[in-house]
């Protein structure tokens, strides 16, 4: 490269994308250097300052300031976090009081217990950071928003979570006023649908609508799980693009500004409803800001989107790029849908528009290939029918979702409807359950892979070359691509 290359000028939007996945590693590398280093706040006036600096001038030769820019804000951000959970050291392996506000629906357990994730921590009049992972003996009064004051030997955490508490005794239950309307909005439909729908079809049905994953039979959670289906049930960027492309494509006819904002409220419901997680909080950002570049008649670029909404989601939850697998599957699954599979399209059948099947199929095997190697590091095993399980199930989805709504509203003043609506749901749902389950069944469903963290790096460094070749080969332009389109 000739010297005055290193003064020509880069797009802002590179720059960011840069700047972001620079933070979302000086994050992770906070956890593993010395605590307090970068906790000052000149570090993020200094990085903040780099950055910028870097995108006022834009030069080619200024890219290795972006780097350190983005390191520093994501060091700064990493040791503030970590330096707040040492107010957990001195109450490890000691019994006390807890008190905090249940984050999500309880869960069974493998053992009969419950599973509680516990926010806004509190001990006595001290308030701590992180979340707490506790196991309870039963929790059929508990729900998401209520206060519970439990007891219990804290233990370290593991993942996101700064302290666990194995069979914590709930000692009291308080329950706000009005309380968690958008949780009593989803009961209320819930039982509108189980009303009609006989089970485990209607536990199936809300999973794809609500992510309601807690109501399926601990027998179809292992079958699901086994076939490679779990995902399908569990609230996600997928089950929110469905009704964001159908609220865009309904109301566009009206006008542009009404489509953006019956599909931002719908961001924002679906979201009140199922819940802030790692993946949902990944799948509001992605979606609300290509809302907003589509209105105004722009797209972002993918990769630049990708890394942008994980440095904002870790810079508010530094622990997510610790640890959290929830939010680093929904970031592989991102990157195979917006970036895999349009050049797998683009390779075999060129510039051919894809038809709705066509496409969700090529979304669904390329977000496996993405996500397999953080499944097999972390969990030691693959499901060797999930490709094709996902072929067969997942482009049913939007209409099992559509008629489970349907359904729902309609049982309301309409019950006849609603029973006339429930024996195509049925068999379709029924017909998803077989599938799980006579896959699951199969001997060779679930085989035990030994990989490594070179390993996974290796795939991936692999995969990362056959996309550049495809990119090569078809020269596809990516800013053609929205997820709300």
């Amino acid at each position: 490269m000739r010297w005055w290359h290193l003064k020509q000028n880069i797009h802002a939007a590179w720059l960011i994308a840069i700047i972001s996945i620079s933070c979302v590693v000086g994050i992770w590398c906070a956890s593993v250097i010395p605590q307090g280093w970068f906790a000052e706040l000149s570090w993020l006036l200094s990085g903040g300052m780099l950055g910028l600096s870097v995108l006022w001038w834009r030069y080619v030769w200024m890219v290795p300031l972006a780097v350190i820019g983005g390191m520093v804000i994501g060091l700064w951000r990493g040791s503030i976090d970590q330096t707040e959970l040492h107010a957990y050291d001195e109450l490890y392996g000691t019994t006390i009081e807890l008190r905090g506000v249940v984050d999500d629906d309880p869960a069974p357990g493998k053992t009969g217990e419950y599973v509680v994730r516990m926010g806004r921590v509190s001990y006595g009049l001290v308030q701590l950071p992180g979340t707490v992972w506790l196991t309870v003996p039963h929790a059929s009064d508990l729900q998401r928003s209520d206060q519970v004051t439990v007891q219990g030997k804290l233990q370290k955490g593991f993942g996101t979570f700064a302290g666990t508490m194995y069979r914590a005794d709930i000692r009291q239950v308080d329950r706000p006023q009005p309380g968690d309307v958008a949780l009593q909005v989803r009961n209320w439909f819930s039982n509108q649908v189980k009303h009609v729908l006989p089970s485990p079809e209607s536990a199936l049905g809300l999973g794809f609508l609500l992510g309601q994953r807690e109501q399926l039979p601990s027998d179809l959670q292992d079958a699901l799980r086994t076939a490679g289906l779990m995902h399908i049930v569990v609230a996600s960027g997928y089950n929110l693009t469905i009704l964001v492309r159908l609220a865009r494509r309904l109301f566009i006819r009206i006008s542009r500004f009404s489509a953006l904002a019956v599909a931002g409220g719908m961001v924002l419901g679906f979201l009140a409803i199922t819940g802030l997680s790692p993946s949902m909080s990944r799948a509001a950002l992605v979606t609300g800001l290509s809302l907003l570049a589509w209105y105004y008649g722009r797209r972002f670029h993918p990769i630049v989107l990708l890394t942008l909404a994980a440095a904002i989601t870790t810079l508010i939850h530094p622990s997510y790029a610790w640890g959290d697998i929830g939010w680093q599957l929904s970031f592989a699954a991102f990157a195979g849908v917006m970036l895999l599979a349009p050049l797998i399209q683009a390779y075999f059948f060129g510039t051919k528009k894809s038809g709705v099947v066509r496409q969700i199929i090529g979304e669904t095997i390329a977000a496996q290939l993405t996500t397999m190697p953080i499944i097999i590091l972390t969990f030691g095993q693959i499901s060797t029918v999930a490709i094709l399980t996902n072929i067969l199930v997942v482009p049913l989805i939007p209409l099992a979702m559509l008629l489970t709504f349907m359904i729902g509203i309609a049982n309301v003043g309409l019950p006849w409807f609603a029973s006339l609506l429930a024996i195509p749901t049925v068999w379709l749902l029924g017909y998803m359950i077989h599938v799980a389950i006579g896959f699951a069944q199969q001997p060779w469903a679930l085989v035990e892979v030994h990989f490594g963290v070179l390993s996974l790096i290796t795939y991936y460094l692999v995969l990362l070359g056959v996309g550049y070749y495809l990119w090569r080969r078809t020269r596809y332009n990516f800013r053609r691509s929205s997820i709300v389109e």
